[in-house]
């Protein structure tokens, strides 16, 4: 290349074909916790590789789509547009992930609201869902299991997708607003507790973590109590943005 060459010069002569593309894709874990337990929305493999296998929804991206744009394309694609916190997670690059070439992945952690995990269950039938099942200690793989309690196995590297994930979410459960995103709009100091409780696959004390909740600044009471409940009925609070702790995007198609 001259250095009098301009930039417009070089870019008419420039051929991509020189370079070997690999092509691109993004999977998204769909967590829940429906039953108190996390839950993964996992669609079978109906054709070579890993046929009958179970593995995360995921896609192609096109050539002049941008990664969330796919993201959120898969979400109304393969979950019926169920509302979802999406974010994304890592870049999965392993040389020999996928057999039939190489394919890059970049996995998208995709939290759903119970209402939001029914919802996907409803408009798209060909989904699973699958109990992880982990060390609270989060050492060592996770496995995935039907409602009957079977191992579910995975597809190409989506086992090592979700444990990744399962970490992640655990690192940053107690120090960003990231457990919001599976809670309603409006809820009680149990629900968090509990949310929090089964990420991280623990007990907690309870006056101690309600005081540090409560101390963050994250919560608003509302004034409004639950109702149908049997026993006394708890303080309804919705998730007030701390400055130093911005909200994540909630993301579905059009957005």
């Amino acid at each position: 290349m001259s250095r009098t060459e301009s930039e417009a010069a070089f870019l008419a002569r420039y051929d991509p074909a020189d370079y070997a593309r690999p092509a691109v894709a993004v999977d998204l874990m769909l967590l829940g916790l429906p039953g108190g337990r996390p839950t993964i929305l996992l669609l079978q493999r109906d054709r070579h590789p890993h046929a009958g296998r179970h593995a995360l929804p995921g896609g192609f991206v096109g050539i002049d789509e941008a990664l969330d744009a796919a993201a959120a394309r898969v979400l109304h694609e393969k979950a019926g547009g169920a509302r979802a916190h999406l974010e994304q997670l890592y870049t999965f690059g392993a040389v020999e992930r996928d057999p039939r070439m190489r394919i890059i992945t970049v996995a998208y952690l995709a939290l759903l609201t119970e209402a939001a995990f029914a919802e996907a269950l409803a408009r798209a039938p060909a989904l699973h869902p699958g109990t992880i099942a982990a060390s609270s200690a989060g050492e060592g793989p996770v496995t995935v299991h039907a409602i009957d309690g079977a191992a579910l196995p995975l597809a190409f590297d989506h086992a090592e997708i979700v444990a990744l994930a399962l970490r992640r979410l655990r690192g940053k459960l107690d120090t960003s607003a990231v457990g919001f995103s599976l809670l309603p709009e409006l809820f009680t100091l149990r629900q968090l507790q509990d949310v929090h409780e089964a990420i991280l696959g623990t007990r907690l004390n309870k006056p101690a973590f309600r005081r540090r909740m409560l101390d963050r600044g994250w919560l608003e009471p509302t004034g409004r109590f639950e109702t149908g409940t049997s026993y006394r009925p708890a303080e309804l609070y919705r998730f007030r943005p701390n400055p130093s702790h911005p909200p994540s995007p909630t993301l579905s198609q059009g957005e």
